[in-house]
């Protein structure tokens, strides 16, 4: 067991020596902290604020937001059709808060560390070019030699590098979450503790609590990393190439929604990777991408395929010969 921890370090070290991977950090920090300005600096009303007459302020709110649709439809060509979806939406929203006796909570970090948690999709991409790379730039480099006279298995050396992946995955998740709260609670500032947040679910309004929805988002974005950087390292075993592996893992990731959304008629599609991942689609609100399909349908579909990845990897990388690398 200690030469398994000690060949994790080693790939954290050569993982983090890297100027690849601070570049990485970079760039999501980067993104959040645009994102937060952006949201700051060209509010579209999301920051109001409401004080002790938050009811009259919500329906002279409505009223101008009606007067304005009215207007557009009145002078615009094709009926003003944005700002009436827009206004219509918020007009929604505003008399759910009305109906339901709500006080509208202000914007605060929890609501954009909730809004970032989109932003797993760059995590997956980055992850996937650690994966793709771990095992087939040691063939690339020549290294793999060196790698294998230590007196370990090759499975450990395997298990080493997945694990190594899986660290780096949850580690820009963790970042991802504090580095957004912290930028939140600088810009925005806190709105206490427990706040709430009233959201469109299949056009109806429900209130949900944000650190819940917060953390179920974030763990169901954990999923899909793991699928991702799963997919691209048995690439990497069995291909030896990163390029390839990074290719094709990234087409999937963009294309594989498309393809489930095009196949959907056919009772077969709820078989496919991509139909499973986003275990979101089964929390309060959402329809599932199939009629028929089931949470416990779709983790079984998603340990089977987790299974049959990680067997093609160690098939490739255990059986293979290295002698004339």
């Amino acid at each position: 067991m200690s030469n398994f921890i000690r060949l994790v370090q080693n790939e954290q070290v050569k993982l983090y020596v890297r100027v690849a991977t601070w570049v990485m950090f970079g760039i999501l920090a980067a993104i959040i902290l645009l994102g937060a300005v952006i949201v700051r600096f060209l509010d579209d009303g999301s920051l109001t604020e409401y004080g002790d007459n938050w009811r009259e302020e919500i329906q002279e709110e409505n009223q101008k937001l009606t007067q304005e649709m009215e207007e557009m439809s009145s002078d615009s060509a094709d009926g003003g059709f944005s700002v009436e979806m827009i206004n219509g939406s918020t007009i929604e929203r505003n008399n759910y808060y009305l109906e339901n006796d709500i006080k509208p909570h202000t914007y605060d970090a929890w609501q954009f560390v909730y809004e970032n948690a989109g932003l797993a999709s760059i995590i997956s991409l980055f992850t996937i070019i650690v994966a793709a790379g771990i095992i087939a730039n040691e063939f690339k480099w020549g290294t793999i030699k060196l790698l294998l006279i230590r007196p370990v298995s090759r499975l450990k050396v395997m298990a080493a590098k997945y694990v190594s992946v899986l660290l780096f995955a949850l580690t820009m998740l963790a970042f991802l979450l504090v580095f957004s709260w912290i930028s939140g609670a600088i810009i925005f500032g806190v709105d206490g503790m427990n706040p709430s947040i009233v959201v469109d679910r299949g056009g109806e309004f429900i209130q949900l609590n944000v650190v819940k929805e917060t953390i179920m988002d974030y763990s169901f974005s954990m999923v899909n990393l793991v699928m991702m950087a799963t997919f691209a390292f048995m690439i990497s075993s069995i291909f030896r190439s990163s390029g390839m592996a990074i290719g094709l893992a990234i087409f999937l990731m963009f294309a594989g929604n498309s393809v489930v959304g095009f196949v959907s008629q056919y009772d077969w599609a709820k078989f496919i990777l991509f139909a499973n991942t986003d275990l979101k689609q089964y929390t309060a609100g959402r329809e599932p991408w199939i009629e028929g399909m089931t949470m416990g349908f779709s983790i079984s579909m998603l340990l089977v395929y987790y299974v049959v990845f990680l067997a093609a990897s160690w098939l490739a990388f255990t059986k293979r010969d290295v002698a004339g690398h």
